[in-house]
Formats: C-alpha cells, structure tokens, sequence
C-alpha cells in the first residue's frame, strides 16, 4: 500500500538539514554568476537545504510514524553533530543535459551519506520508494526548464570552484513543501537532533 493511500489528506514532505541564514548570501552571489541564463529558476537561498531523502506525499495520519522513523535513523546512523561544508559547483544529470545546478559539499559528505542510508532503510520499511539515483550531497541552486542556457552554465560550472562557507550539523528536519505561485515554501514539522 502506498504511503498516501489512505482516505487522510497528504503533504508533500522531505527530510533535510536546514542551511543557516548566514549562507544565504554567499548562495545568492553564486547564482547571480547564473542569472543571465534563459530558463533558469534560481531557488530561495533563504530555504537552501541539503535533502537527505524526499517521501514525496505523505498522509498526515502516517506522519507520527514518519517521525518515529527519523529518531531510529538518527540513532542507527551514529552521527554525532559535525561541521559541513558547502564548496564547488556541479549539475544533474550531466553537463550535455542540465536540469539541476547545485553547490557540492566537501567536509561532511560522509556524514551525510550516513544519514541518508539510515533514513531511507527506515522509510522504506514504511513502505516509501527508495531515491532512484546514487546520493549526491548538495544545496540546489536553481532548475532549468530548458537547454537555452546550457552553454553559460557549463562555462560557469568549468570556471567556478567556489568556497561558500562551513556550518555545524546538529540535526535534520522533516519539512513539509507548499508548492504556492511564488515557488515551493518549506516548513519544518519535525527536528531530529543528533546524538553526541
């Protein structure tokens, strides 16, 4: 049965650890190096996030259990909190074919990976579809509804190996996303703190 199949009404959730304010900045000058791409949709930097893993929609009678699955990945994870850092530039699928730009991260990957694999062994045991390509880490930074700009963001990508700033990770969040006119509104339902 899917997740979402029940008769209670659904959000569109994932868990992610939250950015601080203070790389907002440094994100946004990132994209402004994009802007004058065609068909490029930078995301808020004020939301930035690292996705540990998306369930997609959740029925609001199943999120106590989505939390629940949380707090044993954290504890199955082992990770105590650490310092990330967010540093480089790269695209999803590949550079013939853009549809995501993001910042890479370069301290702190192995943690994350960590926490990826404890959570999705968790939701999946809640019947939730496991992500469909290997876990990249990585800060979205915009979305390109077309090839038009590819050719300015392959130069930027090639040019660009940019040091954004470091933060200490001291807990995921279960998110729910509201997609509005303005583009999607993140809103943490849950925290999920790391264990020393």
């Amino acid at each position: 049965m899917s997740p979402s199949s029940s008769s209670s009404p659904a959000v569109r959730a994932f868990v992610a650890v939250e950015l601080p304010d203070r790389l907002a900045e440094p994100l946004a000058d990132l994209q402004s190096s994009l802007a004058d791409a065609p068909g490029i949709r930078p995301t808020d930097p004020h939301q930035a996030h690292l996705t540990l893993t998306f369930l997609g929609d959740v029925a609001v009678d199943r999120l106590e259990a989505v939390r629940a699955a949380g707090e044993r990945a954290v504890d199955r994870a082992g990770v105590g909190p650490f310092d990330c850092t967010v540093e480089g530039l790269g695209v999803f699928p590949s550079l013939e074919y853009v549809s995501v730009v993001w910042a890479g991260i370069g301290e702190g990957g192995e943690e994350l990976t960590r926490l990826h694999e404890a959570l999705e062994a968790e939701t999946t045991a809640l019947g939730f579809e496991p992500a469909e390509h290997a876990f990249t880490p990585h800060v979205t930074l915009a979305r390109m509804d077309d090839g038009r700009g590819k050719e300015l963001v392959r130069e930027v990508v090639r040019e660009r190996d940019p040091e954004l700033g470091s933060f200490e990770v001291g807990s995921a969040s279960l998110i729910e996303s509201t997609l509005t006119e303005d583009g999607p509104v993140y809103e943490p339902i849950a925290t999920f703190d790391l264990r020393e």
